[in-house]
């Protein structure tokens, strides 16, 4: 009993690998159209100004891959430089937010109370104007 077990178990694996051999091609296949696919997408993006860098000859897989990787560099570094400019300009907003505290307002704030304390004493009724 114990050789067709060993028998079945062969004819089994011939089968799974006869059924892998013929899959391979078609997997293949669909990985290759999947690729491609995705190269002719990548081409669409990249816009005519990288398209009319070479216009008589046919743009090769490894030209457009390599065009692609440029544009993503350039927007990468483009995105880098605003994030610091907003980073800067964020730290200057909040120095100058910090350094207006209320012992900047107080000179001037003395200075108006005075000037209204003045304005109601009885012997001056006149109203005070800036003209």
């Amino acid at each position: 009993m114990a050789p067709t077990i060993t028998a079945a178990m062969t004819n089994s694996q011939e089968h799974l690998t006869l059924t892998d051999k013929l899959r391979k091609p078609l997997v293949e296949k669909l990985r290759r159209e999947r690729i491609n696919s995705s190269i002719e997408h990548l081409k669409s993006l990249l816009g005519p100004d990288f398209l009319k860098q070479q216009p008589d000859s046919k743009l090769e897989k490894a030209d457009i891959l390599e065009m692609t990787v440029c544009v993503l560099r350039r927007l990468q570094q483009q995105h880098h430089q605003q994030r610091r400019l907003l980073n800067h300009v964020n730290k200057l907003q909040s120095s100058s937010d910090n350094n207006l505290t209320e012992a900047d307002f107080s000179p001037l704030s003395s200075t108006v109370q005075t000037s209204i304390t003045k304005d109601k004493s009885p012997d001056n009724s006149a109203l005070w104007r800036p003209w």
